[in-house]
């Protein structure tokens, strides 16, 4: 059987109508004459939704109960059993009630669509896992409901259902989307044109992403090579030189000129794996790609033109940036170089020569520059030619009559051969010569003469010294490649060292530091910092330098009295003791040093996101307290302002039991009001910690009756009794009453309307526990920390109703006293706040 096709409606926020669109979409096909029947569809008391309703044929819904409360959730079974054509379920991210078939409902739409039924669903943007955390940061609700986003990308179709902030929030303000009483806390906190604006661009951004997938897909299902400038991506080519901050910058101002263009850098390293770009200058452009919002990739090929062509068709480039080249006239003539090459192959692909600082100042090959063979081994070369060549002539005078020429040139062809072996290229072409001289005069006739009467002996001295010439130099050639790849080698080996060390999250400054003079066995190793602006001969000026960090013996105070250091960016330094390191290891050297000053720029970030952090809980909580001010306030205000108003109008004539209710009505609402400011003025104080205390040895069975009583009408439906013979506990009278009447008061509104709370206390040690059990739906155990944040009322899917204070507050108040309030599942369901408080000094020890 074929599987279904899902088709999404992706809403950039609540209200925007994409279960609307789902319902048109429906009711189109139905007059199409397809098969079309709702699964399950939340019309949030929306007449004009719900008026969609009215011609389709809707599959009951599934009765569940979870911890005394009723539900209803879709019914997979009876929609698989009704075989619809399409089927249409809203609310994609919905997590199902416990005990149902699926924990989520995207998974009993995967079900569905196994069954070869096709499902039109909905989905907001901020329910996506991978946005998750913005939308919380941009909105301060987070969002519990979610859904993987690769379910929605493996939808076969996505559709953005779209509306600008001011029309939605217009639609909001006529009561389209939530009901009159909810409007202004909405619109003054979810619903408020900045945080609108966001959830846009992030919905828009996203399925560009998603259509950007179905480009590459469809291009690539049909060979098509060339680019479709869809979208703008600039492609900068690096080798890692210094050329490559002025191509990065440069490309990087080309990508801005359009709208959502991609930045992406490319660094081509040879298969070979003996040549590439300087580490510690790739590193340092890697980090500043990043910086600028692109993104760093690495290739391997040995036609660089072609392997950067290649990764640009592969990323559907529309724009690639070389820098000019850095090779004199001369080897321009020779070839004609990577630039001009890629430009010639680049087809539909612009192709942006940059000029530079570095253009036509030749490559440095650092490497190169070394000796492929030791001094040892070459000062022993030179030895066996001073000394071995004359010694072999000597040798073969006593047989010169009894040996042909081609012998005694073949005799000192493998002393030449020996001599390259043992020391290079240099050693060997010197044999050579010698022994060519040395051939001509002792062996080749005439005898004892410069000069050669023979044309053969004369090719044959000519050829002999080309193949000694010749294998010299293939020697040494040999010699250098194995001698660069142990040394490619050692460092790659340093380099994934670092890798790993960095990948294990040990990129913190002294572990990076010690790591490198473990590495190359330094006395110390330190990052130095420039204080104030540079000034001329400041590198031997400790005043002019502050240490960061450091490792190893005595630090070094400045540049200048180092042995070797590295200069990572104007301003920052590495200085290394204990030996000079050559031109190699200081590469490696410079990798450290970009991935140190990386490490500090991560401590400084997190140093200042551990600053703000403040600052943002003390936003929230500023946000939070507008809203209980637009709501919580309102709400006994208004109907204070009401009970009064009725009473001063003297144009109506109020009977006594009519003025007694307003009056009560009154003093109810104001009653209410002082609470929550009192609350509000608590909450406050324990955040700046000024909160005063009046702690002394409190009697439970004085206190929790009073607490029991300041419930008023409620007070029915608290059981309970605390023994006598506990302890009195340390704590301050009021503030423990007010903990008490608020986790009362909250139990009670939860628990159904037939069961009771229930009040106990026992001793533990020298902590006393109180607790308060109620029945009611309980609170997931994730969320059990979630419940206690300022301002949070869980359960809720936004913050329109309100905002909470009691049970942080009474956590807080506790905390205050030296206990604490945790809570805890209730045996067969519900809720248990347990209220810990510890024991005074002069209460008689637990008997053992």
């Amino acid at each position: 059987m074929p599987r279904g096709r899902l088709r999404i409606y992706l809403g950039a926020a609540p209200g925007v109508g994409k279960t609307f669109a789902m319902l048109g979409e429906g009711r189109r096909g139905l007059a199409r004459g397809r098969d079309v029947v709702v699964g399950l569809v939340e019309t949030h008391g929306r007449p004009h939704t719900a008026e969609l309703l009215d011609d389709l044929e809707i599959v009951p819904r599934r009765p569940m109960t979870h911890r005394g409360t009723a539900f209803t959730e879709l019914d997979v079974a009876a929609v698989i059993a009704r075989a619809p054509r399409v089927v249409l379920v809203d609310e994609l991210a919905h997590t199902n009630v416990p005990g149902s078939r699926n924990a989520k409902r995207w998974q009993d739409i995967e079900e569905i669509l196994d069954a070869g039924i096709d499902v039109v669903s909905t989905v907001n943007i901020q329910h996506l896992e991978s946005v998750n955390d913005v939308v919380q940061q941009i909105t301060g609700i987070p969002q519990r409901e979610t859904v993987p986003d690769e379910v929605v990308r493996r939808a076969d179709q996505v559709e953005l259902v779209d509306m600008a902030p001011e029309a939605l929030r217009r639609r909001m303000a006529h009561g389209n989307v939530y009901a009159p009483e909810k409007v202004d806390a909405a619109l003054s906190n979810y619903f408020r044109v900045g945080n609108l604006t966001a959830l846009r661009e992030l919905a828009l951004l996203w399925v560009a992403g998603k259509v950007d997938e179905q480009l590459d897909r469809y291009r690539a299902e049909h060979g098509i090579a060339g680019t479709w400038e869809a979208r703008e991506r600039v492609v900068v080519a690096l080798t890692g030189g210094p050329e490559g901050d002025t191509l990065i910058r440069r490309a990087a101002r080309v990508a801005a000129r359009t709208k959502g263009a991609d930045l992406l850098a490319v660094h081509v390293t040879r298969a070979d794996g003996l040549t590439g770009g300087d580490p510690a200058g790739l590193t340092r452009q890697r980090t500043l790609v990043e910086s600028l919002g692109g993104t760093y990739h690495q290739v391997v090929g040995d036609d660089v033109p072609r392997a950067l062509l290649d990764f640009a068709g592969g990323v559907n480039a529309t724009q690639l940036v070389l820098g000019a080249s850095r090779r004199g006239r001369f080897a321009q003539i020779l070839s004609r170089g990577v630039g001009v090459t890629t430009t010639a192959l680049s087809g539909s692909i612009d192709v942006h020569m940059i000029t530079h600082a570095e253009v036509r100042k030749g490559r440095t090959h650092p490497a190169r520059a070394r000796a492929a063979l030791t001094r040892t081994r070459r000062l022993a070369g030179w030895a066996v030619t001073v000394l071995g060549v004359p010694a072999l002539a000597a040798a073969l005078l006593p047989f010169r009559d009894d040996l042909a020429l081609p012998s005694e040139i073949l005799l000192f062809l493998l002393m030449v051969v020996g001599v390259a072996l043992i020391g290079g290229m240099w050693p060997a072409l010197t044999a050579a010569v010698g022994g060519s001289l040395l051939l001509n005069y002792y062996f080749t006739p005439p005898i004892g003469e410069f000069t050669i009467s023979d044309p053969e002996n004369l090719l044959a001295l000519v050829v002999f010294i080309l193949v000694a010439a010749a294998v010299s130099v293939i020697v040494d050639v040999a010699a250098r490649r194995t001698r660069e790849a142990a040394s490619a080698t050692a460092d790659a080996e340093v380099l994934s060292t670092l890798a790993g060390h960095v990948l294990r999250g040990e990129a913190a400054l002294p572990s990076l530091l010690a790591r490198l003079r473990e590495t190359f066995g330094l006395a110390s190793v330190t990052l130095l910092e420039r204080v104030g602006a540079p000034v001329p001969d400041d590198h031997s000026e400790p005043e002019a330098w502050r240490i960061v960090a450091t490792t190893g013996g005595a630090p070094t105070t400045c540049p200048g009295v180092a042995d070797t250091d590295v200069m990572i960016d104007g301003d920052l330094v590495l200085a290394a003791r204990g030996r000079l390191m050559d031109a190699s290891d200081r590469r490696v050297l410079e990798a450290f040093a970009a991935e140190a000053a990386v490490a500090l720029r991560q401590e400084r970030l997190e140093e200042e996101a551990g600053q703000a952090k403040p600052l943002a809980e003390a936003d929230r909580m500023r946000t939070a307290l507008l809203a209980a001010v637009s709501h919580d306030l309102r709400t006994p205000l208004a109907s204070a302002k009401a009970a009064v108003e009725s009473l001063r109008n003297t144009g109506i004539a109020w009977s006594a039991e009519d003025r007694a209710e307003l009056l009560a009505t009154a003093d109810e609402s104001l009653a209410k009001l002082d609470r929550l400011v009192a609350n509000l003025l608590d909450m406050s104080r324990l955040q700046a910690g000024v909160l005063g205390l009046d702690l002394q040895p409190v009697a439970l069975e004085e206190v929790v009756p009073r607490a029991v009583d300041d419930l008023g009408p409620l007070r029915e439906r608290v059981k309970g009794e605390v023994p006598f013979e506990l302890p009195e506990v340390v704590a301050d009278p009021a503030l423990l009453e007010r903990v008490l009447v608020n986790l009362m008061s909250n139990a009670v509104r939860y628990s159904p309307a037939d069961s009771a709370v229930m009040v106990t206390a026992s001793r533990h040690a020298d902590r006393v526990e109180i607790r308060i059990i109620d029945r009611g739906p309980g609170i997931p155990p994730e969320a059990h920390d979630r419940v206690f944040m300022p301002f949070q009322r869980l359960g809720d899917r936004d913050n329109h109703a309100g905002v909470g204070l009691g049970l942080a507050l009474s956590r807080g108040l506790a905390e205050a006293m030296g206990g604490g309030l945790v809570p805890d599942e209730t045996p067969g369901g519900g809720l248990t706040m347990i209220l810990t408080l510890p024991v005074s000094e002069f209460a008689a020890p637990v008997p053992s």
